[in-house]
């Protein structure tokens, strides 16, 4: 599905020179449908800012060759910025009030750093609340990531989020509950999601809510579930849109934390994420650290470019699927509510060729 870059947004050329069709407005294909408008609602602190910007355009932008669709990125005024974040927001996202008045076909939430215990205390509590009630009445389906998912649940479900007691932290291996649902449809009824959380909506609070839990692991717990009507809102607790090096890169943090003695512990691997032999290079960097630290020398660098080349991505796959079930929906039923004509040959079921045909 190609992005058109509707303005300077250095996320498209960054996602061009990685191979993915970028689309000028004035090169956008004609086509019989029309276009698709999704928001990005990107709460994420400075640090992760372009990046998640980046991995949501492109999970979307790869799920699927055939319509075009327009990013909305808009974020709330209420997180603290730095000079240089407020500099990219004020010349690349766009105005959620406006965005209102223009309207969107989806939506998407991240996640975002909070100092609460309480959900409802942070300062983008009250915003946040206004943003999930507007596109509850005003869009068609709303996908939220992780925070927001909890935000939620909260706002709408009265199910509030309960500390773990430690960081769930890694890549765990989840199963399909619901084959059935479209949004699992062709999808691999095994597969992998990165979490990276201290705190957890479980089973019984999903169901407890009337929602459906589509994805669960074992060990990590709910990875999707949808709302009542299936469709709504999608909830990942999960983070399926992250990089190969997401982990990686968090790890990295934490062991600045660490070396700047910000905290005492110092950082376990992420579970099932870095091969034995990625362990064994961060287990000799530890001891060169540790030794630098305690005869009071310059801290040697983390060899992270050593280490991205061998890390594997194992779920980027089945997200796209997901992501593409998603979008695919969403087409569907903003064209049959708007009463407007699919493309000829498209089945209005399958408005995006997620199916697999029969050839028997």
């Amino acid at each position: 599905m190609p992005l058109v870059a509707h303005n300077n947004l250095p996320t498209f050329e960054r996602l061009r020179c990685e191979g993915q069709t970028i689309l000028p407005p004035g090169r956008a294909m004609h086509q019989d449908i029309r276009e698709l408008h999704i928001g990005l609602c990107n709460m994420m602190p400075d640090a992760a800012l372009a990046a998640t910007e980046r991995q949501f355009f492109r999970l979307v932008g790869q799920s699927n060759p055939i319509a075009q669709f327009y990013m909305h990125p808009f974020t709330l005024p209420q997180l603290p910025r730095s000079a240089k974040a407020r500099k990219h927001i004020a010349d690349y996202y766009e105005d959620f009030e406006q965005l209102k008045r223009d309207g969107l076909d989806a939506l998407i939430i991240t996640g975002a750093n909070v100092t609460h215990a309480d959900l409802s205390d942070e300062p983008f509590w009250e915003p946040l609340s206004e943003v999930i009630s507007w596109a509850w009445d005003n869009v068609t389906s709303t996908l939220c990531s992780c925070l927001a998912t909890h935000a939620v649940l909260q706002q709408r479900h009265q199910q509030q989020r309960r500390p773990l007691g430690f960081k769930r932290w890694g890549v765990y291996s989840h199963k399909v509950e619901d084959r059935a649902h479209p949004l699992v449809s062709n999808v691999n009824t095994r597969f992998d999601v990165p979490h990276s959380r201290w705190n957890d909506i479980s089973n019984v609070q999903f169901e407890t809510a009337g929602l459906k839990v589509l994805v669960r692991s074992a060990v990590a717990g709910v990875h999707l579930a949808v709302s009542e009507d299936g469709f709504r809102t999608v909830y990942f607790q999960g983070h399926p849109e992250y990089d190969s090096v997401s982990l990686l890169k968090e790890y990295k943090r934490e062991v600045t934390r660490y070396t700047k003695g910000e905290v005492q512990q110092y950082p376990p691997f992420p579970e099932n994420y870095f091969s034995r032999n990625c362990q064994a290079i961060l287990n000799e960097y530890r001891i060169r650290l540790d030794t630098a630290l305690n005869d009071g020398q310059v801290p040697p660098e983390l060899p992270e470019d050593l280490l991205a080349s061998r890390v594997d991505n194992t779920w980027h796959d089945s997200a796209e699927a997901v992501v593409g079930n998603w979008i695919g929906k969403v087409y569907q039923v903003t064209h049959q509510e708007r009463g407007l004509p699919f493309m000829e040959g498209v089945d209005p079921n399958d408005p995006l060729g997620l199916r697999i045909a029969d050839c028997g």
